[in-house]
């Protein structure tokens, strides 16, 4: 069981590292436009992100479905969660596509404090990156399915190849093209279009009917209904707190998106731990194996304890170095030191809570999932990012709200696992 953790933990780490490390390359790649195209980038992204929440239920609840059919013998019934996935997944793009296209000007001048440069930039590279949706959204159906049935080299391939090319054409339409921010948004779509095609491609290969299910989607939807408030609750927070360091000032969001897009891209990396888990899990409460996953729950929070220490290191040594990748104002680089201590100090205690995450929603508690996490978005870290602004505590004010996030989040998963509510065996949670 171990040998198999680490197989689905590396093949996680993989796919996860590829989209952030793209993020990190076109946030360097843009920072070097100024602090207004920075800017922009960092409010759309955070708007971008938002819309992406309707995902979260055709990847994490696709794993976690798929994953009890495989572990009970049923691998044909595990696929076909993926095929009604991908049809979910199509059609809810194709309307965030309309909802984004009609609302991008309104909701980027919110974000931004109101209309000026920043809004502009950020309007702009909006509008071109969403037409991307449906294969933001395919992506994450195929990523749930293959997990779910373990599969575990496909998935690497089809994202290092989209996001690969995609790192390639970002410098070149922005810098070589002169396309400018807007190239950065046109190297997005690329690897959008791209890794939802080839996902569509595997699934027909795996897949014995594609014929659309009304009864699978529904039940699909009702797992998903609770995990897109559990991400709402996460967008909520984090667009608060990209709206807050807009309003203190340009430094202070682009210092912000440095440290949002280095905080999501080892967030995600925790994550591989998580995904293993929960296709695992999944599969052991799928074969009635309840002792089995227990033993793997607390296994992979050992590791997510280890690996955020490991990741605190390297960023508490590259103190005075990683902002320097990002930008060249001093102005911003004196805002991401003064969020960094925050950054560095949370990520052991994320480690754990990332690692648990996969734990309870490997095992269909999504239902607790959703309530720990509103709690904790909107009881901690909005409430004291609001007081950051009012009361004039600057940047670090912001992160000591996400600081406070994991530590609600962190008290309340081990509570949970501790217990024995989530534990419920057979092929359905």
């Amino acid at each position: 069981m171990r040998r198999r953790l680490l197989s689905l933990s590396a093949s996680a780490f993989v796919v996860l590292a590829a989209e952030p490390l793209y993020l990190l390359v076109d946030t360097a790649v843009v920072g070097h436009l100024g602090p207004v195209a920075l800017g922009g980038l960092g409010i759309a992204s955070a708007l971008m992100a938002l819309l992406t929440i309707v995902g979260t239920f055709v990847e994490y609840g696709t794993t976690a479905r798929a994953a009890r059919w495989y572990g009970a013998g049923h691998p044909g019934a595990a696929v076909t969660e993926g095929v009604q996935a991908s049809w979910l997944a199509l059609c809810v793009g194709a309307a965030v596509v309309l909802l984004g296209e009609a609302l991008a000007g309104p909701l980027t001048t919110l974000l931004a404090g109101g209309a000026g440069a920043t809004q502009h930039a950020a309007e702009s590279w909006f509008r071109l990156a969403v037409i991307g949706m449906p294969g933001v959204l395919l992506v994450l159906a195929g990523n749930g399915w293959m997990r779910g049935v373990q599969r575990t080299r496909e998935p690497v391939l089809i994202v290092l190849v989209a996001n690969g090319l995609s790192a390639v054409l970002s410098p070149l339409l922005v810098y070589a093209a002169g396309i400018g921010l807007e190239g950065s948004a046109l190297a997005n779509l690329v690897a959008q279009v791209l890794g939802g095609a080839l996902f569509l491609r595997a699934l027909r290969r795996a897949a014995n009917e594609l014929r659309p299910a009304r009864r699978i989607m529904r039940a699909q939807l009702v797992m998903g209904r609770d995990l897109i408030v559990r991400a709402a609750a996460f967008q909520v927070a984090f667009l608060t707190a990209a709206a807050v360091a807009a309003r203190m000032g340009t430094a202070q969001i682009a210092a912000h998106q440095i440290g949002m897009q280095l905080w999501e891209f080892t967030a995600l990396l925790l994550d591989s731990f998580a995904i293993a888990a929960q296709s695992l899990v999944g599969a052991a409460l799928g074969g009635s194996d309840a002792a089995g996953a227990r033993a793997l729950a607390w296994q992979v929070a050992r590791w997510g304890i280890w690996a955020g220490a490991a990741f605190a290191a390297v960023y508490a040594a590259g103190y005075a170095l990683i902002p320097h990748a990002f930008t060249s104002s001093a102005a911003v680089l004196h805002q991401a030191h003064l969020l960094w201590p925050w950054f560095v100090g949370m990520l052991p205690a994320a480690g754990l809570v990332f690692a648990l995450d996969g734990v309870l929603i490997g095992a269909g508690d999504v239902g607790f999932m959703r309530t720990l996490t509103v709690i904790a978005a909107l009881g901690a870290f909005a409430p004291l990012t609001v007081a950051a602004a009012v009361l004039h505590e600057g940047i670090g004010g912001v992160w000591a709200g996400l600081t406070a996030f994991i530590v609600v989040r962190l008290l309340g998963m081990v509570l949970r696992t501790r217990g024995d509510r989530w534990l419920v065996l057979g092929t359905h949670p």
